[in-house]
């Protein structure tokens, strides 16, 4: 479009501000001229003091020196319709572009660069010593009035012009959509035709077109005359263009030339050798083709292979012909399209083969657990199973042992029917026609039979459990054979990624050494060449026409397909079973799911373990439903727990963790035993009890040696010697360790009673709290009880003893005291058999000592009080007088005789004299109270010497007793004391 009033055909500076310093000479050129005024009055002018109001939207006024050709988007005569808009608008006003035209933007190119002004950096480094000429000529050369002149005149014509056309014209935001816009450029009162006006409407809308045309001319001649004030600069553009059209003829004219010399070189020197270098490369890619026609010619081959691998059961070998096969089908036959369905078919033989292998283990777990039991705990097959294995972990099939372990279930569940139809079978006494059941046929079997049958289960599981172990080894034998593996690839790969980061630095001066044209043999000496670069330069420098592999092998491409195929290597283990196989490398098992498998496995065996006891636990109760196992006598359960003992203890050293449930079932039926046994022995203490009539009774022989070994240091029951014991006399007394016990025959019965206790706490060692309890509980009842027999004289009613006499208390404490003997002995037998933590039951033994002593001093203490008793209903009547001795005195003397007669043989020498010296100190205290009552005093008087003598009678009469002839009676004190 045209430029502003402000251009001025002067040259103007061309540095980095060259619009805003044209603008400014301009304006010094041109002082008095202004800006155009507005020629519209009704339209509103804005701020005239702030001359940028009209510059938010484009403007061809105030943008004039902004327009650049790109604006340059529509013909000249539509721009001239609105010269105001940067982009056209549709509106009726437009006749050459037509009512549907839309503007659009244009989208800038992608081949014109972005310029800014660093392109120009070296343009004004160029031309600011020119323009600064330009200045000093120019304030020399003083421009012509004349051209001043008529240039202002020119200048002052166009303004006149330009200020006829309304400024609502100029305005930036002209748009004819704006209704006010719209009525302000066409009044509708010119368009009215009412009323009778039509002539004088028709004449207004002729003379408002005339008007606006009128408007277009003067535009248009601006614009003209602008377009004129430019022509010598289109004038020299021509110029350039013709001479610019010379300049490429004649490089037109050079490029044919030089590529026709081009053309005569290449005939005679390249053509030749690249028509050699051609047929090299075609030959190579004929033996490349031929080689691959070989290799899909052994692909071809694999689906049979595949087939008769899996008929001799060689699955890890047919697994890797596989994987080798779907490699060669994704990198060196890829997109070959007769293989199209090759992979999808290898998949699907691939999942067969899964199948295959589950089928096959379950079958060789079913085969291994269930061949006859005998006492042989080799391995079935084991080259079939380590097979079978590898191909497991290389499927990822990391749960195979499951299936395993269901068949140990079932094993375990056939071994104890078997078991007991095999002896069933065998006993004459079943008849299995009327019993159907199997339970029910067991449970008619005796007790040595049904031992036999359990030794039998349990010799069977146990060669059971140990066949498990040895196949359950082998497997984790493969799966550390893996995992060994994966940890000397992991070092190997360690040791390789050194070696290469060595290698880099060599590769690297040999390419740099290649590159600048020097040969490596000019670079390193004959010794300095270092492998990897010799074996690099040797490929390097390997002829074109040198074949890569002969021609009768596979050669490059299968080269390839090998290395590619190289990455599962494999290396030769052997099992612990002396089995040898090759492991490859792609079994991608991470350390942590081999680790978890081989404890899975582990975890199986003591499944194994845990599955035998539980059905030993199953087949226990079904036969103690009738109560047939507490019912068992002490000898039997005795038995039975021994042979449970070493099964138990067998599976632990088998498997190496104990099992609870067999454990806590023998536990469990040791309790009932233990109760069982404790009642009956505490029923029949009790009936003893009952029926004693506490005499003195007479000591077998086997007593007396059940307590002889008691003395020996051991707890047991001896052997019976019925031959010996036939010849032997029953004894008086219980001889133990020197000392008599006279007893009665509960307590010959309560010791033996006590000593089953201990000996069962020896066999059963489980129970030992247990039986400590119990026995505990059977000592304080034989200590109450025999209380209450003969303190509190229950025997008159229970027996019917007509009273109980010092005989029947002296005996009942001799037996506490033999009872009180063997405490510390039971105490010291179970301490021994408790574990520390336990040691706080002792504290029981402790209890029961005690009541004992209690209870003999009450037998004491009770045997004292009848003679003072006695002594007071005797004393109270004395008188002093004669004769001597007096009645009294000698009756006293009477009744110390029958005590000493009555207790002399049943307790010690030593508690003899201790009863009498208490004995004695009652006399004395009642006969001085009965002295001091009769007013008789030591003061050497008649009635003094009566009863001196009566003291001496009494005196020499308990002194004559057996055993008490050295006891101090201290008679002097039955005086007072005088004062």
């Amino acid at each position: 479009m045209a430029s502003s009033h402000s251009s001025s055909p002067v040259p103007q500076s061309n540095s980095s501000d060259a619009f805003f310093k044209k603008e400014m000479d301009s304006t010094k050129r041109f002082r008095p001229v202004q800006s155009l005024p507005d020629v519209c009055p009704k339209e509103p002018t804005g701020n005239a003091g702030n001359p940028n109001n009209l510059r938010d939207s484009p403007s061809l006024v105030a943008d004039q020196q902004k327009w650049t050709i790109y604006h340059s988007k529509v013909n000249l005569p539509a721009a001239l319709n609105d010269p105001r808009l940067a982009k056209r608008e549709s509106d009726f006003f437009t006749k050459t572009w037509g009512v549907d035209f839309v503007d659009t933007e244009v989208t800038p190119s992608f081949y014109l660069p972005q310029i800014t002004k660093e392109h120009f950096a070296l343009y004004q480094q160029e031309i600011t010593p020119r323009e600064k000429a330009h200045e000093r000529c120019k304030n020399i050369c003083t421009p012509k009035d004349t051209f001043d002149r008529t240039l202002l005149h020119t200048h002052d014509k166009s303004r006149t012009d330009l200020e006829q056309v309304p400024k609502i014209f100029m305005k930036p935001d002209f748009a004819l959509e704006d209704s006010l816009t719209f009525n302000a450029v066409l009044p509708w009162s010119h368009f009215s035709t009412a009323g009778g006006k039509g002539n004088r409407d028709a004449a207004s809308s002729k003379l408002l077109q005339e008007k606006l045309s009128h408007y277009l001319d003067i535009v248009e001649v601006n614009i003209a005359h602008q377009i004129s004030l430019r022509s010598e600069a289109f004038f020299h553009a021509m110029t350039s263009q013709h001479e610019l059209q010379d300049y490429l003829r004649k490089t037109s004219q050079a490029v044919k030339l030089l590529r026709e010399k081009i053309s005569k070189i290449d005939k005679v020197m390249c053509e030749g050798s690249l028509r050699v270098l051609r047929l090299s490369l075609t030959r190579n890619n004929c033996i490349k083709a031929y080689n691959k026609l070989k290799l899909m010619a052994t692909v071809h081959q694999t689906q049979p292979t595949v087939q008769l691998l899996l008929s001799t059961s060689e699955y890890v070998g047919a697994l890797d012909l596989i994987a080798t096969t779907q490699e060669v089908l994704q990198q060196e036959l890829q997109g070959i399209h007769s293989f199209r369905h090759l992979g999808s078919q290898l998949c699907e033989l691939e999942k067969l083969i899964d199948k295959m292998m589950i089928a096959e283990f379950s079958t060789y777990a079913r085969n291994d657990l269930n061949r006859p039991l005998e006492d042989d705990c080799q391995i079935l097959e084991e080259e079939r199973l380590v097979s079978l294995v590898f191909g497991l972990l290389k499927q990822r099939k990391l749960n195979f042992y499951e299936i395993y372990g269901d068949e140990m279930i079932n094993t375990a569940k056939n071994i104890i029917k078997q078991c007991v139809v095999n002896t069933v079978s065998q006993i004459e006494e079943i008849d299995t026609e009327v019993v159907v059941k199997l339970a029910d046929q067991m449970r008619m079997m005796n007790f040595p039979q049904w031992f036999d049958l359990l030794k039998n289960i349990f010799s069977k599981f146990t060669i059971f459990l140990k066949r498990i172990k040895a196949t359950l080894n082998t497997i984790r034998s493969v799966v550390f054979l893996v995992l060994d593996k994966n940890q000397k690839t992991r070092d190997l790969e360690d040791t390789l990624q050194k070696n290469s980061a060595k290698e880099n630095t060599v590769d690297t001066e040999v390419a740099y050494l290649t590159h600048e044209g020097m040969f490596i043999s000019d670079a390193f000496g004959d010794g300095e060449l270092p492998a990897g670069a010799a074996d690099t330069a040797s490929q390097r420098n390997t002829s074109p026409n040198s074949e890569p592999c002969s021609s009768d092998s596979v050669s490059e491409p299968e080269c390839a397909t090998d290395s590619s195929s190289s990455k599962e290597h494999t290396s030769s283990s052997i099992t612990p079973g002396g089995v040898e196989m090759m492991i490859s490398d792609d079994m991608k098992l991470t350390d942590l799911e081999l680790v978890r498998l081989a404890n899975n496995i582990q975890e199986l065996l003591y499944n194994a373990s845990d599955i035998c006891h539980d059905r030993s636990v199953k087949f226990l109760m079904a036969r103690a439903k009738d109560g047939f196992l507490e019912k068992l006598n002490s000898n039997e359960f005795v038995t039975l727990s021994r042979l449970m003992e070493g099964f138990i203890l067998d599976t632990e050293q088998i498997c190496g963790r104990k099992s609870m449930s067999l454990r806590g079932a023998l536990q469990s039926q040791a309790n009932r035993f233990v109760n069982r046994f404790h009642e009956e022995r505490k029923t029949k203490l009790s009936l003893l009890l009952d029926n004693e009539r506490w005499k003195q009774a007479e000591v077998p022989a086997e007593f007396q040696d059940l307590v002889d070994s008691v003395s020996d240091g051991r707890i047991s029951l001896p052997d019976k010697k019925p031959t010996a014991t036939e010849e032997r006399k029953p004894a008086e007394f219980l001889i133990v360790e020197g000392q008599k016990y006279a007893t009665v025959g509960t307590v010959l019965l309560l010791i033996r009673i006590i000593l089953e206790y201990c000996q069962c706490v020896d066999n059963i060692p489980s129970i030992t709290t247990d039986m400590l309890t119990r026995l505990s509980d059977l000592l304080k009842y034989f200590n109450s009880r025999s209380c209450q027999l003969v303190l509190g004289a229950g025997a008159l009613q229970v027996v019917g003893l007509k009273t109980i006499t010092t005989k029947n208390l002296a005996l009942s404490s001799r037996c506490l005291q033999l009872i009180v003997h063997y405490i510390p002995i039971i105490r010291a037998h179970f301490e021994a058999r408790l574990q520390p933590k336990q040691f706080s039951m002792l504290r029981h033994f402790d209890h029961i000592t005690k009541d004992y002593h209690d209870h003999i001093s009450e037998i004491s203490a009770k045997l004292v009080a009848i003679m003072d008793s006695l002594f007071d209903k005797l004393l109270s009547k004395y008188e002093v007088k004669a004769p001597v001795p007096s009645a009294c005195f000698r009756n006293i003397c009477k009744q110390m005789a029958k005590m000493h007669e009555a207790i002399y043989d049943l307790l010690p020498e030593e508690q003899t004299q201790m009863l009498f010296l208490r004995i004695n100190a009652s006399y004395k205290l009642h006969l001085k109270r009965q002295l001091a009552h009769l007013n008789v005093v030591n003061d050497g008087g008649p009635l003094n010497g009566l009863v001196t003598s009566d003291v001496a009678f009494y005196t020499g009469n308990l002194q004559a007793l057996k055993g008490l002839n050295s006891l101090d009676l201290n008679m002097a004190e039955i005086w007072e004391q005088k004062r």
